[in-house]
Order: structure tokens, then C-alpha cells, then sequence
């Protein structure tokens, strides 16, 4: 899987400048409701520089996960959700991967508060 940044053949003009612009290249595309989904849940982050990519995604994924855990719907109806959430954690380590030397702390700290879901349940 590429990704508009990184090794994805495209030169240093043709990389992102931001986090929706991102997503808008993945390269390949995921199926279109997914990548409007996609889209439509890091809308709030879209602006944001592409260095924010990992957390961009993290925290949208985080968010759709927090909801899904909370409402207790894991429904069929849901399943957009639960593989926008998949692909969300999936694009922020793949983002993540560009820097190597961070990539086990990030993992970490990404487990921890994954585990912390859902919010409703922590104190």
C-alpha cells in the first residue's frame, strides 16, 4: 500500500502539503465510500500540516472507535465504521512509517489510548 507521501514514486513537488490532501492521494485509492468516510472524518484536521498525518488519523480513528464502543453498535449497519476506523489506525502507522526511529513510542502511546476506549468508561 502506498501512500502519497514517502516512496509512493512522487516527486519532492508533488508531495501533500496537508493532512486532506493526504488523504485526497492515496495511491491506490481505497473503495470510494470508504474514502469519502475517510475523508469526511479527518475533515476537522484536513488543513493540518502532512507532518500530522499519524495523529490526524489517530485521532479521528480514536473518535469513530470511542463513538462505536459507547453506542454498543457493532451492528452490520456499522460496518462502514468499523473499517473506517481499521483503515484510519492502518494510514497513521503507515504515515508513521516515514519515520522509523519514533515508530515503537508512537505504537505505544497509540495501544495505550486505544485501550483507554471508550472514554464514557474511564473515571
Amino acid at each position: 500500500m502506498r501512500s502519497p507521501a514517502g516512496d509512493s514514486g512522487l516527486g519532492a513537488a508533488s508531495t501533500p502539503a496537508t493532512v486532506g490532501a493526504w488523504m485526497a492521494g492515496l495511491d491506490p485509492a481505497p473503495p470510494p465510500a470508504l474514502h469519502t468516510r475517510l475523508c469526511d472524518l479527518i475533515s476537522s484536521s484536513a488543513a493540518r500540516p502532512v507532518a500530522e498525518v499519524t495523529e490526524a488519523c489517530l485521532e479521528a480513528g480514536e473518535r469513530l472507535l470511542d463513538d462505536l464502543l459507547t453506542s454498543g453498535t457493532t451492528s452490520r449497519a456499522t460496518a462502514l465504521d468499523l473499517l473506517a476506523v481499521d483503515a484510519l489506525i492502518t494510514y497513521a502507522f503507515q504515515a508513521a512509517a516515514d519515520d522509523p526511529s519514533r515508530l515503537e513510542a508512537r505504537a505505544a502511546h497509540a495501544m495505550a489510548r486505544i485501550a483507554a476506549l471508550p472514554a464514557s468508561l474511564a473515571g
